[in-house]
């Protein structure tokens, strides 16, 4: 669908979701995230990845040890996946995708230290809006360019980088269940996010049987990768994937506690699950998104598959 520049388009903070008529009367509606962005993109270095077969691909890169942390230790190495649009911005992908808080010195250090990856997909704007060479364009090979990256990064990195954990949104989410297709047990964790594309049965009972630890995140009023049709028709197989956990809430949520919204000419609070992801899938308030499933959120998460533990 064509998406608008949202560097030059302004929020609708006024806008009644068509979803709204379903909150309850203690629910209110929540137009903003409560971190603050922007704040550690000098944190991040930028390189180039030179590949013939889907042009050279640029991306960031947070490194723990040039920050303070021991280089004497392992470490996991999170790369994220922006949605549709978002490589347009610049170095504003970096908070877009959800990656700018994970190296923040609060979420390093409740992770032990991480190494955090933001590759750009090489997005172009057509004259209707539409976006091409996005992620989930599965026509171009991003995989071999993407796992040149990871090649890059496990030899630049390789007394340092411990598990490998790949996370993204929307039509990163969908290149997320691409690669858990076509490199089986290469990851160690894997969180497709609000994701528009989902493998087929077959494809999902392989990947059902690897290492990879899978969170499956989406919210159920999601405006752009329906329920309906992405998880609910799957949800037999996922819960058969022994691999495999499920975040499927009814609220998209900001940390406020309010139920997220952002209409930018069409709604789609419901389908930014990644900004709750970058909340840590906290509240402001210390409660969690889900206390069985996520006690300590994302970052909880991410220890139980890199170190065995929660910090």
């Amino acid at each position: 669908m064509p998406l608008p520049d949202f560097k030059k388009t302004t929020q609708d903070k006024a806008a009644i979701p068509p979803w709204a008529k379903y909150l309850k009367d203690n629910e209110f509606i929540s137009y903003s995230v409560t971190y603050k962005g922007k704040q550690y993109y000098g944190l991040f270095d930028e390189y180039a990845y030179p590949c013939k077969e889907t042009g050279d691909i640029k991306y960031y890169v947070y490194d723990p040890v040039k920050h303070g942390a021991s280089p004497r230790k392992k470490y996991p190495a999170l790369m994220f996946f922006h949605g549709a649009s978002n490589a347009l911005m610049g170095i504003d992908c970096i908070m877009c995708c959800g990656a700018e808080q994970f190296a923040s010195p609060d979420y390093q250090e409740k992770m032990g230290g991480a190494y955090v990856i933001v590759p750009a997909a090489n997005e172009s704007r057509a004259e209707d809006g539409r976006i091409d060479g996005a992620w989930s364009d599965f026509s171009i090979p991003y995989s071999i360019s993407v796992m040149g990256i990871w090649n890059r990064l496990a030899n630049e990195y390789k007394d340092n980088i411990g598990s490998k954990i790949i996370l993204g949104a929307s039509s990163g989410g969908a290149f997320t269940w691409k690669l858990l297709e076509e490199y089986p047990d290469y990851f160690d964790g894997a969180m497709p996010i609000a994701a528009g594309y989902t493998p087929s049965r077959e494809s999902l009972k392989s990947i059902g049987k690897t290492k990879t630890k899978i969170l499956i995140a989406h919210g159920r009023y999601d405006e752009m990768a329906e329920f309906d049709k992405c998880i609910k028709p799957f949800l037999e197989d996922f819960k058969a994937m022994r691999n495999t956990e499920l975040f499927l809430p009814k609220w998209v949520y900001n940390g406020d506690g309010g139920v997220a919204s952002v209409f930018y000419g069409f709604e789609m609070g419901q389908h930014c699950m990644i900004n709750w992801v970058q909340s840590n899938l906290m509240f402001d308030d210390g409660r969690a998104a889900d206390k069985d499933l996520l006690p300590q959120g994302a970052t909880g998460w991410i220890n139980k598959i890199s170190h065995g533990k929660i910090y």
